[in-house]
């Protein structure tokens, strides 16, 4: 198949463009999912370890994937704590 080769990309320059932007959506991707899978409050990894992983959320961690406005380590949180 052409341009899947070095030899046929250097006589079609016009396809390298198309493979670096292939791989930066890849790669953007795959971090993606990988910050979901890691950072997520509603994902845990070990029951046994973490049994509510959301529960630390409540000590002013921030929750948004970037928030230019407010910095929500320094203000105290709103959210009830429950007793067993």
């Amino acid at each position: 198949m052409q341009g899947l080769s070095m030899a046929s990309l250097k006589k079609n320059p016009a396809l390298i463009p198309l493979y670096v932007c292939t791989a930066v959506g890849m790669f953007g991707a795959a971090f993606y999912i990988w910050r979901l899978a890691a950072r997520s409050p509603e994902v845990t990894w070990s029951r046994v370890n973490n049994p509510e992983p959301w529960e630390e959320y409540r000590d002013g961690k921030q929750h948004k994937f970037y928030s230019p406005v407010r910095d929500y380590s320094k203000s105290a949180s709103q959210a009830p704590k429950y007793k067993d």
